[in-house]
């Protein structure tokens, strides 16, 4: 199964409260970074057989906006393992049953410092790699392999050149 983990794009300035900043939206930098993977993702003929979000609105929003532009009809499933108190198990079991489904690709929206711990937990069993993940950012994470390989990461301003340089020519 390939998993590709998405930090949710640009929510502007986190709110000291927390029922507030869990309602905290995109702003406009965050819709076009949404954008802007997404077509990086269509580029790379990226495979999505489902689509996870943290429960938080920023998270939602970014999951259902790639999920569209990719053309990807089903449901955005909403999973609290992805939410900012989230567990690296509850992860690895949410993960377990989209691989008893079947799913050979699947597209998880969450947050900082979690996914940051949970692909260091992935890639190296004791949580030892420290891989920065920007906003918008999505890595790809093979996991046919023990321990999980990292095949990529690309964040919106490498998505932004890329994207460029292939449509020059």
């Amino acid at each position: 199964m390939n998993l590709y983990l998405m930090r949710h794009a640009n929510a502007g300035i986190a709110r000291g409260n927390a029922e507030l900043d869990a309602k905290r939206a995109l702003v406009k930098e965050g819709k076009e970074q949404c954008m802007l993977m997404a077509q990086a993702l269509g580029a790379m003929k990226v495979s999505i057989d489902a689509v996870v979000s943290s429960p938080l609105k920023r998270a939602s929003q970014t999951a259902q906006l790639v999920a569209t532009e990719l053309g990807f009809d089903n449901r955005v499933d909403i999973n609290p393992a992805l939410a900012p108190d989230g567990t690296y198990a509850a992860f690895q079991q949410m993960l377990g049953n989209y691989a008893t489904r079947g799913c050979e690709g699947i597209l998880v929206v969450g947050h900082n410092p979690n996914l940051f711990h949970f692909l260091g937990r992935m890639i190296t069993s004791n949580g030892g790699a420290a891989i920065r993940i920007r906003k918008g950012s999505v890595v790809r994470v093979d996991l046919e392999h023990h321990p999980p390989i990292l095949r990529w990461l690309i964040d919106p301003r490498m998505a932004r050149l890329l994207l460029s340089n292939t449509r020059r020519k």
